[in-house]
């Protein structure tokens, strides 16, 4: 029986795995196995309201294992270490991060959906001190040293400074949604700096300027046009030579793949991710597949997909056909990205 390994288990690699599921594993003709060194699934889009307090990301995140036993393909816990190509194994971590011997799996189709990681552009100091929402634990984190930022300021009667280096989506959700919440536990002074002339530059101008004054009426300073030069424990630098003072400093100015796919000796660009073809298998190795924000699929015609929930959903299902042999001719259609459009959450007083 052919075995199928997804690792990660994010919005792709969860739907790609219960998808084959479904499908192979019901029928008997596949193992489908996932791996994620996470017990349970939670929408990294959804990060920043478990960061504003707003969510509970242990009591609202899907467990991986209770999907598997419905869908009939397995789950492993552990963090994927490497990749033997020759041998067609991979490494897993002891499950739990517990001392216990790592374990090999052996696969035929080996599919990464890795996601992504916070990218620093080469930002002295930003990787040292900087925050990052790339995962619960990163959301959490934030969560407590922002509420002990804020306890600190009230007890010195003076106000709390965070400040967000991105005017995406993530940074303008939780700029608003902390906006709106502020002054719960002390005076916070939040300001966003983008590099760009605008936030959020998917959207259409107009929309981008709507955000930009919605923010500003909740008291969150925006600065655009603005590239952040150096980070340090409680100053920020721009390109101008100013210093933005900040008890808290957060890092969503754009992402890169993981390091591990530098390691695993297949094509990558300069952003780490793993270069497919129209089918989204590796340009450098037939058995392994990526796709998601970790993968740099470049359509003739549409250019490169983005990082974005939708285009990983997209491409698992787009792979689910193709593995399950729904996909059929000597040369298979490759993957199109349709765009469905941007939903952007800025509070019930957004307008």
């Amino acid at each position: 029986m052919e075995t199928i390994v997804i690792a990660g288990g994010g919005a792709g690699g969860l739907e790609l795995a219960t998808r084959l599921g479904d499908t192979l594993g019901y029928a008997g003709l596949a193992r489908i196995v996932l791996l994620d060194r996470w017990p349970g699934h939670f929408w990294k889009p959804l990060l920043h309201t478990v960061a504003a307090g707003r969510c509970d990301a242990r009591a609202d995140a899907l467990s991986f294992a209770a999907q598997a036993a419905e869908h009939d393909f397995e789950f492993l816990r552990g963090e994927l270490l490497c990749v033997d190509r020759a041998r067609r194994t991979i490494t897993l971590s002891p499950a739990d991060g517990g001392d216990g011997a790592c374990r090999v799996v052996g696969y035929d189709k080996l599919v990464l959906a890795l996601g992504a990681v916070s990218h620093f552009h080469g930002v002295p100091g930003a990787a040292e001190h900087a925050l990052t929402l790339d995962d619960v634990s990163g959301a959490e984190t934030f969560r407590r040293r922002l509420i002990a930022a804020c306890v600190h300021a009230a007890e010195h009667a003076a106000p709390a400074r965070l400040l967000i280096v991105g005017g995406g989506a993530t940074g303008v959700e939780l700029a608003a949604a902390l906006g709106q919440g502020a002054g719960a536990i002390a005076e916070l002074r939040i300001t966003v700096i983008e590099r760009g002339p605008r936030l959020l530059p998917q959207l259409h101008p107009q929309q981008s300027a709507s955000a930009a004054r919605h923010l500003r009426a909740l008291g969150v300073a925006v600065l655009t046009s603005t590239a952040v030069a150096g980070v340090s424990a409680d100053v920020v630098f721009d390109d101008a030579g100013h210093a933005h003072r900040a008890d808290l400093t957060l890092w969503t100015a754009g992402v890169a793949a993981p390091p591990l796919c530098a390691t695993l000796g297949l094509a990558v660009n300069q952003l780490n991710q793993l270069v497919v073809d129209a089918g989204l298998c590796s340009v450098s190795d037939a058995g392994i597949y990526a796709f998601g924000d970790c993968a740099s699929h470049v359509c003739p015609v549409q250019g490169a997909a983005p990082p974005r929930a939708q285009v990983a959903h997209q491409q698992a299902m787009f792979l689910a056909d193709l593995l399950a042999g729904r996909r059929q001719g000597a040369t298979p259609p490759g993957f199109r990205y349709h765009d469905h459009g941007t939903l952007v959450s800025l509070g019930a007083q957004a307008s």
